[in-house]
């Protein structure tokens, strides 16, 4: 006789983010009830101007529930005059960071954005962040309010600031990258308790000649180190089996730029829109200028008319008049002034009641931005910078 073999039957599994995990161990519920939130220094990496790295990639240790990751810069700032003068452009400080760039488990870029936008978005999901008071000279101006700015942090000098005095600066800056949506459901959260997790951190950086305007034999030193700080969840365990609440959600935060720009009704169709995507928020800048002179244009009614979502054949659910207006709105869901000195417009369908509002991109087809710039405006080299924030199925397309 054949001896008759018993298998041990497998317990269900359910994947999640490319990851299989037991389907039992699927509980949100006691997940909160148990686990705990930590932070911890991940990595850090040396940085000096005049030897400059135009990607720096930081390892991130394996473990736990990833919801965040902190960027902080910390180094000095030395300029030297000579025969002629130092200035920064408006890139300086927070655009340092030209993009940072995260990628898990076979997803790339889930985030993909310059540092500027990372700042921006801060401020639109922590409405009670309030950079008000905080002291920063831009072109030229003391600004007390849309700095984007901690009064903890340090810019050495200021945006599009001229005629720099010889001396070293302190420059301290810190910049939030969203892994999850948000911290109360963790939703986008990254499982990284398995050796088969996939994941990269990367930031490119601005090049000196982006950052600083230099005449006759002047110079500038900037060195430091970047610190890569992470905000993570413990998996706990009850019943003999790890708990983790639902990730099968991606979250997403992309960046893209288009100069197909005029004195009209712009309307380009956004990239990499499609079925079971959540659109969450969209925001905006136009950037006007050639090289070192570009500056974001501040929502004004001088500078912008129409600006809107659009769908299908003309749909258009809503409509900002003008570029003041954009300012106003934004301001009130942000509590930040994002549309003065950083010109950002935002159309925020997350603020409010994300459940109602979010956009389904499977059944908007042809999904459009409408910024329509002034007759008025003087556009030289003109780009439109964009930002799409937006949650989707593991397993479903960026």
């Amino acid at each position: 006789m054949v001896p008759t073999v018993t298998r041990a039957t497998s317990a269900p599994q359910v994947t999640m983010q490319g990851v299989a995990v037991p389907a039992e161990s699927v509980n949100p519920t006691e997940f909160f009830r148990r686990t705990r939130r930590h932070t911890a220094t991940e990595s850090q990496a040396s940085y000096d101007s005049d030897d400059p790295q135009p990607t720096i990639t930081f390892p991130l240790l394996r473990s736990d529930i990833l919801a965040g990751i902190t960027i902080r810069f910390v180094g000095s700032l030395t300029t030297v005059d000579g025969t002629g003068a130092v200035a920064t452009t408006r890139r300086w400080i927070y655009d340092m960071i030209k993009a940072a760039r995260f990628s898990a488990n076979g997803v790339s870029n889930l985030v993909n954005v310059s540092g500027a936008k990372l700042k921006a978005r801060e401020v639109m999901k922590k409405g009670d962040l309030d950079d008000r008071g905080v002291s920063r000279v831009i072109a030229g101006a003391t600004v007390t309010q849309g700095t984007l700015s901690m009064a903890s942090e340090s810019w050495g000098v200021g945006s599009a600031e001229t005629a720099i005095a010889d001396a070293t600066y302190d420059i301290d800056v810190v910049w939030q990258v969203p892994v999850a949506e948000d911290e109360i459901d963790l939703a986008g959260a990254i499982f990284l308790a398995t050796s088969s997790t996939d994941l990269s951190l990367s930031i490119d950086l601005a090049t000196p000649a982006e950052l600083f305007v230099l005449t006759g034999d002047a110079a500038v030193s900037l060195t430091g180190s970047f610190q890569i700080e992470s905000t993570k969840y413990s998996i706990p365990i009850a019943g003999g089996q790890i708990v983790v609440p639902d990730l099968s959600l991606f979250h997403s935060l992309i960046q893209s730029r288009t100069t197909a720009i005029s004195n009209a009704e712009n309307e380009p169709v956004i990239v990499g829109s499609g079925a079971g995507q959540s659109l969450l928020r969209i925001f905006w800048q136009v950037w006007n200028g050639a090289g070192t002179a570009a500056t974001p244009l501040a929502q004004t009614d001088t500078n912008f008319g129409l600006q809107a979502w659009r769908y299908g054949s003309n749909e258009t659910p809503d409509r900002i008049v003008s570029g003041a207006r954009m300012r106003q709105k934004a301001e009130r869901l942000t509590n930040c002034d994002i549309g003065g000195q950083y010109g950002f417009a935002l159309i925020d369908f997350a603020s409010e009641n994300a459940f109602r509002d979010v956009v389904d991109l499977g059944t908007t087809a042809e999904f459009r931005l409408v910024a329509t710039i002034a007759a008025g405006v003087s556009l030289a080299s003109p780009g439109l910078e964009y930002v799409t924030e937006k949650v989707y199925l593991s397993g479903k397309a960026a």
